[in-house]
C-alpha cells in the first residue's frame, strides 16, 4: 500500500511568487489571482482544445472545471492539483494556457513546433518533458509514431498531445482508479505516463519481430521485393530506435533527482521498473537494428550468387551458341566447295578448259570429294566438328 501523504517528487521546493508572468524567466509559477487577470480571451479560446481537466484532493476527482481558470480557483485547496489534457493546440491557445500556468517560454516553444526528441529539461518549479509514443498498425504492418509534452507543476499536469498516442485517457482512468498512486501528486501522473508510453513498445517490438521473421523467410525464398522491405523496415525500426533510447536519458534524470527533491521511496521504486522495461526495449531494438544490417548483407550476397548464376548461364548458353554457329559454318564452307566447283563447269562455256575432255566429270568429282575431306579434315583438327 502507498504512503498516504502527497510528496513533491522531482520538484525542488519554492516559494510561489505574487504574480505569474511568463517573462520572468525561470521558476515562474502558478498563482491563480493573477492568472485569472490576465489573459481571458485567450484562456476562452484554449478550452477549445482541452480533452480533460480535472481537480484532484487527496487522489480523487473534486472538480471538472470548464475553464483553466476554475481550475486554478481549486489548486489553493491542501493537497489540490490539476490535470489538464489538450489535444493538437493552436498557437494561441498553448500560449493561453501557458500564461494561466506560468510555464517558461522556451518549453512552450518545443510544445508547439513538435517533432522533438524525447528530453527532460528543468524550468525553475516546472518540468518539461518530451515524449514519443509508439503503436504498430497490423493492417499496414507499418510503425505510427506520436508526441505528448507534459508540464509537470508543483500542483499541476498539463499534456499537449499532437497525435492519437498515446491514449492518456486510458492512464487517466488508471490514476483514477488508484487513488493511493495519484495521491502522491503530480510526479505520479508523470510516472504512469511515462509507463504508459514504455508499455506501448511491447506491441511495436513484437510486430517488428514478426515482420523480420517473414524478411528473413522471404530473403531465401529468393522474392525479389524483399530488398526494399528490408530498407523500408530499417528505417522504422531506426525511428523507433530514436524514440526509445533517449528514454533512458530520460528516466536518468528523473532517477539522479531522488534524493536531492526526496523523491518518495514507493514512486523510486515504479521509476526504476520503468527503466527496467525501456533498457529491454533498447536492447531489443538494437538488436533488430544489428539483425536488419545482417540480413541486408545476406540478401546482397543472396543477389550476388543469383547474378553470377545467371550470367554463368548466359555465358553457357553463349559458348553453346558459339559452338552451334561454328558447326553450321564449318558444313557451309565444306558444302560450298562443290557446289562451287560444280557452278563453274555448269556455265557451258565452249572455250573452257578440259571441257570436252573424257574424264574431266570423274575429275571434277574426285576434285569435289578431295576439298570436301580437305576442309572436314581441317575442321575436325580445330575441333569445329
Amino acid at each position: 500500500m502507498l504512503p498516504n501523504r502527497s510528496v513533491r517528487a522531482l520538484l525542488p521546493r519554492r516559494s510561489v511568487p505574487a504574480t505569474a508572468d511568463p517573462s520572468a524567466g525561470f521558476g515562474a509559477s502558478l498563482n491563480p489571482a493573477a492568472a485569472q487577470s490576465s489573459g481571458r480571451d485567450g484562456a476562452a479560446r484554449a478550452e477549445n482544445s482541452i480533452v480533460d481537466s480535472a481537480v484532484y484532493r487527496d487522489g480523487r476527482r473534486v472538480a471538472s472545471p470548464a475553464t483553466l481558470a476554475q481550475a486554478l480557483d481549486c489548486l489553493p485547496e491542501p493537497g489540490s492539483m490539476a490535470w489538464i489534457g489538450m489535444y493538437r493546440p493552436t498557437d494561441a491557445q498553448l500560449h493561453a494556457a501557458a500564461e494561466q500556468f506560468g510555464l517558461h517560454e522556451l518549453a512552450v516553444e518545443d510544445a508547439i513546433a513538435a517533432h522533438q526528441r524525447p528530453k527532460l529539461e528543468r524550468y525553475g518549479d516546472t518540468l518539461f518533458v518530451v515524449l514519443r509514443a509508439a503503436r504498430y498498425v497490423d493492417e499496414s504492418e507499418r510503425v505510427d509514431f506520436g508526441e505528448v509534452h507534459v508540464f509537470v507543476g508543483p500542483t499541476f499536469v498539463l499534456t499537449v498531445r499532437h497525435s492519437e498516442s498515446p491514449d492518456l485517457s486510458a492512464v487517466r482512468d488508471r490514476m483514477e482508479s488508484e487513488p493511493e498512486l495519484l495521491r502522491l501528486g503530480p510526479e505520479a501522473v508523470l510516472y504512469a505516463i511515462l509507463d504508459a508510453v514504455v508499455d506501448g513498445y511491447a506491441p511495436v517490438v513484437a510486430g517488428l519481430q514478426n515482420d523480420i521473421d517473414e524478411i528473413e523467410t522471404e530473403v531465401f525464398s529468393g522474392d525479389p521485393r524483399v530488398s526494399r522491405r528490408i530498407y523500408e523496415l530499417s528505417r522504422e525500426v531506426i525511428e523507433f530506435q530514436r524514440a526509445a533510447k533517449p528514454l533512458l536519458t530520460v528516466l536518468s534524470g528523473l532517477s539522479s533527482g531522488f534524493a536531492k527533491y526526496r523523491t518518495d521511496d514507493e514512486l523510486q521504486r515504479y521509476l526504476r521498473d520503468v527503466t527496467d522495461h525501456a533498457t529491454t526495449v533498447v536492447e531489443q531494438v538494437d538488436s533488430f537494428r544489428q539483425l536488419l544490417g545482417n540480413i541486408l548483407t545476406v540478401n546482397a550476397t543472396l543477389v550476388s550468387q543469383m547474378q553470377n548464376e545467371e550470367m554463368r548461364n548466359l555465358s553457357r548458353a553463349s559458348i553453346e551458341q558459339n559452338e552451334e554457329i561454328k558447326r553450321i559454318s564449318a558444313w557451309a564452307a565444306i558444302l560450298f566447295a562443290p557446289t562451287l566447283i560444280g557452278t563453274v563447269y555448269g556455265m557451258n562455256f565452249d572455250t573452257m578448259p578440259e571441257l570436252h575432255w573424257a574424264v574431266g566429270y570423274p575429275m571434277a568429282l574426285l576434285m569435289m570429294v578431295m576439298t570436301c575431306a580437305g576442309l572436314y579434315a581441317i575442321f575436325r583438327r580445330r575441333g569445329w566438328l
